[in-house]
């Protein structure tokens, strides 16, 4: 009896050995190297500026460089592991990557600086979607509830611990430490990924269709796109010629690029996965998580320093809160997503990140660690129960082939909305302080009894200690504008728990799954990343079945082939499966009891064999 053929995108995958399993691990730890330096340097660019004699409009491309590098490479590196295959990308842009950190620890100017960050953006993003596909390529679906929490939690680990780590480098060592801690541990993984990676075979033949127009859009894109979003906020949007200038870049490199990507047989970029439905709503929420995640390991930071007063080192013993909960709620989101609807998980993920951000809304100048405890404990927690299901519905139910390109276009996208969060957030923090700046300004007033007798109690304290009492007013002034910043962070905060209130109920308004034994599922209203069986086997264009055809049409094509209980030939016995749409049908010769519709392509395909014997 003929054995069926294994489903298309199955049959395509590797075969799972400890070797490739060790060789996953070691691209996951370079993938935390990648995304940790995004924010290593957040906490410690005092240093940095100290140390380089750079402005304060300088120093802050030391991390914009690095976005906007990184931001470019991440979808181009779907047609380059296509090209060069995962192993060679990955030690490249590992070695690369390690090579650029020893040049920023060594650099002598901040120009120097600058431009070594974007080389190490640029390589580090080749090493991220690499990853998200390996994962969801070598692992089979009965696997990936233990896989996929680990990748989500080191894109969310990594960034929220980066000022904790970067914070104790550059106070127990010093500023150059955030760049060689890199060195040793990128000679590990890129040696090990040379010795260990097998997961495909470079097609070099595309090096001949390498879209180089395409491809100076896509940098004008993306990195004009980086770049507007960066430095609008701070500089009155299109007020600022830079910003205006290149957001007129940023168009029409943008149309150009996605003319190149749908009118080339080998696109550079190619969205064709957004024809899967669970891939495009999966990016959608992964962009909106980009908001949140990086949103949050924005503000953080600077209420610690702009309203406490803190050091770098302070504020990462203050935040490693909500990293330590995304590292013990790991595994917990593993455990769920194998027994729980992922629509429920999504759920409780985006009312859990709600209520956190919620909580935050009544802060005051004297919230400390206890004070944030309890909301980055909660954060931490909702980000890996939301990360577990959208990884699965956007990444869980494409082919192979298209992996490579949409594990560049998912992780894009959450880079993308970080981008947009932040602006967004800068926005709102220059735009409402300065509306409650004006507000207390006018309520404050010598006319005002609380006022005056704050700047009289103000005064006493000044001349308790020897002070000149005129600086009662400076400190008045100085209060003023403190509250309007808290006032501000409380709106950016109430803008976010609205954010994912109303995901919240996107997720509750999914339609549920359908139980397995009857009817056809759809992927999108189970969120499974399982794709049904049954869909394989469905006749194509000219009678051609792409799981079970070599099976069917060797039984058929011989002389006197039937299928059993009757003497349809094959594409009507097919053509019955297709059509089937509940357990009350069932296509000829199978049980109608039978629970399992998977199983009947396969019990179809034995008897077609069966009946030519």
């Amino acid at each position: 009896m003929a054995a069926p053929a294994a489903p298309a995108d199955q049959a395509a995958a590797p075969e799972l050995t400890p070797r490739r399993v060790a060789a996953f691990f070691i691209m996951v730890f370079g993938m935390f190297m990648a995304i940790l330096d995004i924010q290593i340097v957040s906490a410690s660019l005092p240093e940095i500026q100290a140390g380089l004699g750079a402005s304060s409009d300088e120093i802050s491309w030391v991390q914009t460089s690095y976005l906007i590098a990184e931001v470019v490479m991440i979808p181009l590196s779907g047609f380059l592991g296509r090209m060069m295959s995962t192993r060679y990308l990955f030690a490249i842009s590992a070695a690369g990557f390690t090579a650029a950190s020893f040049l920023c620890a060594t650099s002598s100017s901040i120009n120097e600086m600058i431009l070594w960050r974007g080389v190490q953006g640029f390589l580090g993003g080749g090493m991220i979607p690499s990853v998200f596909a390996a994962a969801f390529t070598i692992f089979p679906p009965a696997k990936r509830n233990v896989v996929s929490p680990m990748i989500g939690l080191v894109a969310t680990l990594a960034p929220t611990v980066g000022p904790t780590v970067g914070g104790y480098l550059s106070h127990a060592l010093s500023w150059h430490w955030l760049f060689l801690v890199n060195v040793p541990a990128g000679i590990a993984v890129t040696l090990g990924v040379l010795a260990l990676v097998d997961f495909d075979k470079p097609e070099w033949s595309l090096w001949g269709k390498f879209d180089w127009t395409g491809l100076v859009a896509l940098a004008a894109f993306l990195g004009a796109m980086e770049f507007v979003l960066e430095e609008g906020p701070g500089n009155d949007w299109f007020q600022d010629e830079a910003v205006a200038i290149l957001f007129v870049v940023m168009v029409l490199g943008g149309i150009v690029t996605f003319w190149r990507a749908f009118t080339r047989d080998e696109p550079l970029v190619d969205f064709s996965a957004f024809a899967n439905t669970n891939f495009a709503v999966g990016s959608v929420f992964s962009f909106v998580m980009g908001i949140g995640l990086y949103g949050m390991t924005y503000l953080y930071p600077l209420y610690l320093s702009a309203i406490r007063g803190y050091d770098s080192l302070m504020i990462g013993e203050t935040v490693f809160v909500s990293g330590l909960a995304m590292f013990v709620s790991a595994p917990l989101a593993g455990i769920l997503a194998s027994r729980m609807d992922l629509r429920l998980m999504l759920l409780c993920g985006f009312v859990g990140f709600g209520i956190s951000s919620w909580m935050l809304t009544g802060m005051t100048a004297d919230w400390d660690f206890q004070e944030l405890f309890w909301p980055q404990v909660l954060r931490g927690l909702s980000l890996m129960i939301c990360m577990v299901p959208i990884n699965n519905l956007a990444l869980g139910t494409l082919p192979p082939a298209k992996m490579k390109g949409a594990s560049g276009l998912y992780n894009l996208m959450r880079n993308l909305g970080g981008a947009v969060g932040l602006a967004m957030i800068n926005t709102v923090l220059t735009d409402r302080r300065a509306l409650h700046t004006a507000r207390l300004d006018e309520s404050v007033t010598w006319a005002n009894p609380q006022a005056l007798s704050q700047l009289e109690m103000m005064q006493r304290n000044l001349a308790s200690h020897g002070l000149p009492v005129d600086g009662a007013l400076a400190q008045m002034a100085g209060r003023v504008a403190q509250q309007a910043t808290i006032m501000s962070f409380i709106d950016v905060f109430t803008l976010l728990t609205m954010l994912f209130v109303g995901l919240a109920v996107m997720a509750l308004a999914m339609k549920p799954p359908r139980p397995r034994g009857g009817g056809r599922r759809r992927a999108l209203r189970g969120l499974s990343p399982d794709r049904p069986f049954i869909r394989s086997a469905l006749p194509l264009p000219g009678g051609r079945h792409p799981a079970l055809g070599p099976a069917i049409r060797g039984a058929a094509s011989r002389p006197g082939a039937r299928v059993a209980h009757g003497t349809r030939p094959r594409s009507a016995a097919i053509g019955r499966i297709s059509r089937q749409s509940g357990p009350s049908h069932s296509p000829a010769g199978c049980r109608r009891d039978q629970p399992d519709e998977t199983q009947r392509p396969v019990m179809a395909t034995a008897k077609v064999a069966a009946s030519t014997r």
